[in-house]
């Protein structure tokens, strides 16, 4: 019984080795329980179970996509329910299936198959898919990996002291024809991958963002990222050059994983509406962000529909309030709320608008009633010509005096 589960990067085995930690995007599980031979005994792993499952996996591994086309992390369980034969074999196989089961996109099938040998003096026969007491009896176990093209992975044990060219050429020979026999036999359940991915694997999509944002989808402490996890019940992997991955377990969630994230990258939109908040009063306006880490400023004159004395009559610092982008200029971004009361009052707006400076509404001035008759101010008459009016000297020393003039 082999089963194939799929899963982000984050489920990427993590191997303490002798040259450092390592991860391993593709494992195989070897299970050998006691009771497939129908005995009694404790349910622990062996150096056995260890060794076979490193065989099979290593047998699947050369067929399996690159990472970068195939960015999940492949685990297949080989759970062995009877054996008297090569079951490891039987894991490569069961192991194949299941991967092309899932979708995973291999290059081609691999089959297996254990190879014995029967040897009297200068006399042999290479036995073919052994059985236990072939294997028990016999002088040579030789198990073969591979796809119709070549092998994959081979392993040998013998109880002789050597073996001949002859012995390897024909073990190699029944060996081929053994696998592809399998793989014929293989290819009436299942030829190749299925075109899609199954429908229980995880949906993945990249998508790329600011780098300068990182942070705050990740927020203090990874509060925005936890949130978005949580709220989505995805897998979130981000990298430092902007590069975010994304494992979701439905089409759905990955929809909605993805909406989250770009709401931290996004760039407003001319004429549009936002829901934004207050995050600083100045003489002139109101400071407000309408996207995350992008500000707006609100003119004192794009408050209020009516006239506006003081910026803290309208708006007051961590309140939100709906604003409308009327002008981008680069980094600057200019928005009204007096806009969006015109729009409520059925006066939409246009970006012709925002050539053209609000006015501002000069109040009722009540009525100054009947200044009377002024009268006529008559003819001033010519004012004739003053004449030379001399030398004034510096006046700011005083009329008539001089800068040198001096009175004790």
């Amino acid at each position: 019984l082999a089963v194939c589960t799929l899963g982000s990067s984050t489920d990427e085995q993590r191997v303490d080795s002798l040259n450092g930690d390592v991860t391993k995007q593709f494992m195989l599980h070897y299970n050998f329980p006691p009771f497939c031979v129908g005995e009694v005994k404790p349910v622990r792993l062996s150096r056995r179970e260890i060794g076979h499952g490193a065989l099979a996996e290593k047998s699947l591994r050369p067929v399996l996509p690159a990472q970068d086309s195939f960015p999940f992390t492949i685990r297949v369980v080989s759970e062995t329910l009877e054996s008297n034969g090569s079951s490891s074999m039987a894991a490569v196989c069961g192991g194949c299936l299941s991967l092309m089961d899932a979708g995973v996109p291999i290059s081609a099938p691999v089959a297996g198959v254990a190879m014995g040998l029967i040897k009297e003096g200068d006399q042999f026969v290479v036995l073919t898919d052994i059985l236990g007491d072939e294997d028990a009896m016999g002088d040579m176990d030789f198990k073969v990996a591979g796809t119709a093209e070549g092998v994959t992975g081979i392993q040998m044990d013998i109880k002789v002291e050597g073996l001949s060219t002859d012995i390897m050429r024909a073990a190699m020979r029944q060996a081929h024809e053994g696998r592809l026999h399998i793989l014929g036999e293989m290819a009436k359940v299942l030829a190749g991958p299925r075109a899609e991915l199954s429908q229980y694997a995880p949906q993945h999509a990249e998508i790329y963002v600011n780098p300068d944002i990182i942070r705050l989808i990740i927020g203090p402490g990874g509060k925005n990222i936890k949130a978005i996890t949580t709220a989505t019940g995805s897998a979130v992997d981000i990298d430092d050059s902007g590069k975010i991955s994304i494992f979701a377990p439905t089409a759905e969630a990955l929809a909605k994983t993805t909406e989250m994230l770009k709401y931290y990258d996004q760039r407003p939109d001319l004429g549009k509406n936002y829901t934004a908040k207050v995050r600083k009063i100045l003489e002139i306006g109101a400071i407000v962000e309408v996207l995350p880490n992008v500000e707006a400023l609100v003119h004192v004159s794009q408050l209020d529909v009516k006239r506006v004395d003081k910026v803290e009559d309208v708006a007051r610092l961590g309140e939100e309030m709906t604003v409308k982008v009327i002008e981008i200029n680069g980094d600057r971004i200019r928005a009204s709320r007096r806009a969006v009361l015109l729009e409520e009052q059925g006066h939409p707006w246009s970006p012709e608008d925002t050539a053209r400076p609000a006015p501002r509404p000069r109040g009722d001035r009540g009525d100054r009633g009947d200044r009377g008759d002024r009268g006529d101010r008559g003819d001033r008459g010519d004012r004739g010509d003053r004449g030379d009016r001399g030398d004034r000297g510096d006046r700011r020393g005083g009329r008539g005096r001089g800068r040198g003039d001096s009175h004790r």
